[in-house]
């Protein structure tokens, strides 16, 4: 009797004696796995797979493939290569036993990839207690006007934000805004990224009747 069972994303067709080389399992050389992914058994047909059938087979060894070289070459103006050799991590393996049904309460390890043993290894160890976060205190809602500064909210086009902005500039008066320079409007609009809004606005102008 024959099955056909799945592993590592392939199918293998096999009997029972059979040697077979798979994709790696997380198995050591003596032990027994099942597979229990099977997709045909004998004259039954899986939808997908066939339930209750499972293939049992004995680990032989772990073993590499035969090496394969990877080459890339790039004919531009900038030309570059690149070789490198690579060899598959296989299980080899002996069939001993093809089930029909029961497989499921035979109690054999089933046979899982190295990779999906480690993650769920991973998945099973206990996470990591982490540590008790400190309660940061609040910040501020807003932070407090300097003594004595003016509401340039009263300015055109001057929100809280900019205000911020220009406190933390040492600009908090209207008179300081009054006695701008060309040269002054220039280096905020640059410095505070205004693109041109002190002029565009006239706050200077504003600044003079608000500061009387």
């Amino acid at each position: 009797m024959f099955a056909v069972l799945k592993t590592g994303g392939k199918q293998y067709k096999v009997q029972s004696g059979d040697i077979l080389r798979v994709e790696k399992l997380a198995a050591n050389a003596g032990e027994t796995v099942q597979f229990n992914e099977i997709l045909m058994v004998g004259s039954t047909v899986g939808a997908p797979t066939v339930e209750g059938a499972g293939v049992q087979a004995e680990v032989i060894e772990q073993i590499k493939g035969p090496k394969l070289i990877h080459f890339v070459k790039r004919r531009r103006k900038h030309s570059s290569q690149r070789k490198k050799g690579h060899r598959q991590q296989l299980t080899l393996l002996r069939v001993t036993d093809i089930l029909e049904k029961g497989a499921d309460k035979s109690g054999i390890k089933a046979a899982v990839g190295a990779a999906s043993g480690v993650a769920v290894a991973a998945a099973a160890a206990p996470a990591p207690k982490k540590a008790a976060k400190k309660a940061a205190p609040k910040a501020e809602a807003k932070a407090e006007a300097p003594a004595g500064a003016d509401d340039l909210k009263k300015l055109s086009g001057v929100g809280p934000k900019l205000e911020e902005k220009l406190n933390a500039n040492g600009i908090t008066t209207f008179a300081q805004i009054a006695a701008w320079t060309e040269a002054d409007i220039a280096e905020f609009d640059e410095k505070l990224s205004f693109k041109g809004r002190i002029e565009r606005e006239g706050w200077v102008e504003q600044a003079k009747e608000l500061a009387k």
